[in-house]
């Protein structure tokens, strides 16, 4: 699918905003371009990219909000802007920074207007909202206006209304942004709880790649409007994060600790850090080497993350292969 967006030249000062304004000249914007992946029905896949990447513009294209300006886009069978009914039955939507609750009504009418809206018959809409109020512990704030609500309440309430009508697929764009610790963990539990437990399609846009990390096995990664990965977290961890870092810590200082086929990164006390390529050093192997040659009281391997990767491949670009240089 491809989005453009047409806009008409602005130049600046007063004189020039007169021109515009009867100008006809117009500049395109490429939003998408050619994007095409396949989604089968279960699946939690985290979507990323920069800012202006057009994430959001592909969810809206998916949703029916805007209309592709080339190509084909099918949500389980359905074309969404030209079935725009039959598509919001089958989805849930939740925009980070925007929310669907009625701000200066209480939250439980929110719910009792979309159970309306929906169509969703009382025993499911009884049995679903019963179930959200435990596992997202809303008990406490149902009477609550919206307007009066923590930004982390909300949240909850706008997940709880996505999903009244049990939706099979689901689109969370940042749906944990400005969050704190502890509500962003309250949120996952319960993405990673409604795709396992009623299989419900999952489409993650975010920029906290420790959510993508947590929940999803796929990414799908785009820049500039144009797909550039689409496969397993592992796999990208594999091509991009060759280098891993073994932590050993000493029963007793040690002056100049050396591994054969690791480079020693850092000394701090008695804990010394050896980085070394997975595709040519087992780390089994370092870790008896250690110990044999020194008094171990502890060691760990620490995994190139995620975000490290993802920011070398948006610099580097993904078609070249990551040669010895590391992230």
């Amino acid at each position: 699918m491809r989005k453009v967006f047409r806009t008409r030249k602005r130049t600046s000062g007063t004189l020039g905003a007169l021109r515009s304004f009867f100008s006809r000249d117009y500049e395109d914007r490429v939003a998408v371009d050619a994007v095409s992946f396949h989604i089968e029905p279960g699946e939690l896949v985290g979507y990323i990219g920069p800012n202006g990447a057009g994430k959001s513009t592909t969810i809206k294209m998916l949703t029916g909000i805007l209309v592709p300006t080339s190509g084909e886009v099918r949500v389980a069978g359905l074309v969404p802007w030209r079935q725009r009914k039959e598509n919001a039955r089958n989805i849930g939507v939740i925009f980070g920074q925007r929310s669907q609750l009625y701000w200066d009504l209480p939250l439980i009418e929110s719910f009792e207007l979309l159970r309306a809206i929906y169509g969703v018959p009382p025993a499911q809409y009884r049995r679903n909202l019963d179930e959200f109020i435990q596992i997202l512990d809303m008990a406490d704030f149902l009477r609550t206006p919206v307007r009066q609500l923590s930004l982390g309440q909300r949240m909850r309430g706008d997940f709880a209304a996505a999903l009244l009508h049990s939706p099979t697929i689901v689109y969370l764009d940042e749906p944990t942004i400005g969050l704190d610790v502890v509500a962003k963990e309250a949120i996952r539990e319960f993405i990673a709880r409604i795709n396992a437990e009623r299989g419900a399609t999952i489409v993650l846009t975010t920029h906290d790649l420790a959510d993508v990390e947590r929940l999803c096995r796929r990414i799908i990664l785009i820049d500039r409007g144009t797909l550039i990965y689409d496969g397993d977290i592992d796999r990208i961890k594999n091509e991009y994060g060759r280098y891993r870092t073994l932590v050993v810590r000493f029963s007793d200082p040690i002056a100049q600790p050396h591994l054969d086929g690791a480079q020693l990164a850092s000394l701090a006390d008695s804990t010394a850090r050896f980085r070394f390529d997975r595709n040519l050093q087992r780390a089994d192997l370092l870790v008896r080497q250690a110990s044999e040659r020194y008094r171990v009281e502890d060691v760990s391997l620490e995994e190139p993350d995620l975000e490290s990767i993802i920011r070398r491949i948006y610099v580097e670009g993904y078609s070249r292969r990551p040669e010895e240089d590391a992230s």
